[in-house]
């Protein structure tokens, strides 16, 4: 390390393993309420909606990433609203607020195709998190959450976000599949670091780059 570099604090440090810790324990949250809800999930809908049938637990898609963003965390909390996914979230082409907290969320699939995302966000703790989670109409069962987490010594804030999916069975299942399986991961932390990028410069301007991921927690875990 030069001596023009400082290192982290303790108090930094600390909290970037908090953030670490935040993921495991969102994650299981996120998991129970995923196993809570199955039993509305499963019962009789009576909708016009498709039907689909849970996949294995073993199946699930469940995953978090961390950032540090150089900004407020009530800044950061009123900019993550689902009319601006588009702006920072490579494969969210449209969202349309259908109203009552419920939006429809148009997502880029392999092979030029598109699956629909119908999320309603059902908790809300003012600049500190906020909970969705898919409605009987979406394509793919859903839910996650987005956490602000003030990092000490004003260095900004810790953004986590944890999902959860469930692919249906049939061809959309199929489809979500192979988008799941090619780049959840990758893309969560892409989406992350456009969200970085608009939030401390006004703009996004390139995908996220190594130097970025710097700036991820340091115990990211890999649910």
């Amino acid at each position: 390390m030069s001596r023009s570099e400082k290192p982290l604090s303790s108090p930094f440090l600390l909290a970037a393993a908090g953030a670490g810790i935040a993921l495991l324990a969102t994650g299981a949250a996120i998991w129970q309420r995923r196993r809570q809800a199955r039993v509305q999930d499963d019962a009789p809908i009576a909708t016009d909606a498709p039907h689909w049938t849970l996949g294995k637990p073993s199946a699930r898609a469940l995953f978090g990433k961390s950032v540090l963003i150089n900004c407020p965390r009530a800044e950061l909390y009123a900019a993550w609203r689902p009319e601006r996914f588009p702006e920072f979230m490579e494969n969210v082409v449209a969202v349309d607020e259908l109203g009552d907290d419920v939006s429809q969320w148009t997502i880029k699939a392999p092979a030029g195709r598109e699956v629909t995302l119908v999320n309603r966000i059902t908790e809300r703790v003012e600049n500190e998190s906020i909970y969705w989670q898919s409605t009987p109409e979406s394509d793919i069962v859903n839910s996650g959450e987005v956490r602000f987490t003030e990092a000490p010594n004003g260095r900004g804030t810790f953004v986590t976000l944890i999902l959860a999916y469930d692919p249906p069975a049939g061809k959309i299942g199929r489809l979500a599949a192979k988008l799941l399986q090619r780049e959840p991961e990758v893309q969560a932390r892409r989406d992350l670091h456009r969200f970085k990028q608009l939030m401390e410069t006004g703009e996004v301007t390139t995908n996220a780059s190594p130097s970025a991921r710097a700036s991820e927690a340091a115990t990211e875990p890999h649910i």
